[in-house]
């Protein structure tokens, strides 16, 4: 089943159901103007398929711009599977995945997500070649996620703060999984002080001892004192309500989708926190799946990353002059590069 959507102005939302095997999915191509759609796919229990329409619809036009503020020839796209991967994932499932992302005939890329893991990848990749984050000796894409979002910090701080690192500054991280546990390591070496939440108190403390940070109650952390507040879990965290309520001057994170809407960034605007767009500061794994699909050398990826903190300069100059927030800001200089 193919149609457009005119709210999102996707390009093709496709419905792939397979019964026997189990399979429940919608892949979302939002634009391919640079390139194939690329994407990761994600596997969560879905209240209803409306709620699962809805999340990949939003999270594959991101997709699209994050591709274009990362300067790479990709273009925007996500997939979903309806389903709880602690009970409904199974090999045929993946294999049923791999049959509906072949059929697309290259289209759509997909990767890990949430729900997802590199091994799933693998499995998927046995039925189709249009996969990225498994090619041999590349690593986990997370720790050039994480790398981007501490150049974007770091270039933050400069610019709100008038830092020139994060020596004797307090970050304060939600999320200690892949991103946010690989970012407080960076951080703790770059002399900041980190304060660590995760939903699972354990992980969270061991982050905090292999850092020399403090733990904090996860429902407690938009509390902290601190000069950096950085999201790296679940999107929604950042409120019309959370944004008086954050004491940081600056946020910089890499969760997806770190804004419940569009005008919390006005908010933030209005109490002078320095916000950092999300799809700009997580855009170092998309980078490396670039280098890893595109390139017959990895060793332009960390100037690649590094450029990251320019582009993020770029769009607060742009502030001054053409727009009301950094979400505006961000939003207009991706669209001037896609074509």
């Amino acid at each position: 089943m193919l149609f457009a959507d005119e709210e999102f102005d996707h390009e093709t939302v496709t419905f792939g159901r397979d019964e026997k095997r189990g399979l429940n999915a919608i892949v979302a191509i939002h634009n391919r103007s640079r390139g194939p759609a690329i994407g990761g796919c994600r596997m969560m229990a879905y209240p209803d398929e409306t709620s699962a329409l809805t999340d990949v619809l939003r999270l594959s036009r991101g997709m699209t711009y994050k591709c274009a503020i990362a300067d790479i020839p990709f273009g925007g796209g996500k997939a979903v599977i309806i389903g709880d991967p602690s009970t409904q994932k199974t090999r045929d499932l993946l294999h049923a995945m791999g049959d509906f992302v072949e059929q697309l005939g290259g289209r759509y890329i997909t990767s890990f997500d949430s729900g997802t893991s590199l091994e799933d990848i693998r499995v998927i990749s046995e039925r189709t070649d249009h996969v990225g984050g498994i090619q041999p000796g590349s690593g986990n894409v997370s720790s050039s996620t994480a790398y981007g979002v501490f150049v974007c910090m770091q270039e933050a701080v400069r610019l709100r703060l008038g830092a020139e690192s994060l020596d004797g500054l307090v970050i304060a991280i939600q999320g200690a999984g892949n991103v946010g546990s690989r970012l407080a390591k960076l951080v703790a070496k770059d002399g900041g002080h980190i304060v660590v939440a995760h939903i699972d108190e354990s992980q969270a403390r061991k982050v905090a001892s292999e850092t020399g940070g403090d733990y904090a109650q996860n429902n407690r952390i938009l509390e902290t004192d601190s000069d950096v507040f950085a999201p790296c879990a679940l999107g929604g965290i950042l409120t019309e309500e959370t944004a008086w309520n954050l004491s940081s001057p600056v946020s910089c994170g890499g969760a997806n989708n770190q804004l419940s809407e569009d005008a919390v960034a006005d908010a933030l605007k209005q109490r002078d926190i320095f916000y950092c767009p999300d799809y700009l500061v997580n855009a170092g794994g998309i980078i490396d799946l670039h280098y890893q699909l595109n390139e017959p050398s990895r060793d332009p990826l960390g100037r690649h990353l590094d450029s990251l903190g320019q582009t993020l300069r770029e769009c607060y100059e742009y502030t001054k002059t053409h727009a009301r927030s950094m979400v505006q800001a961000t939003n207009r200089v991706a669209e001037s590069r896609i074509q």
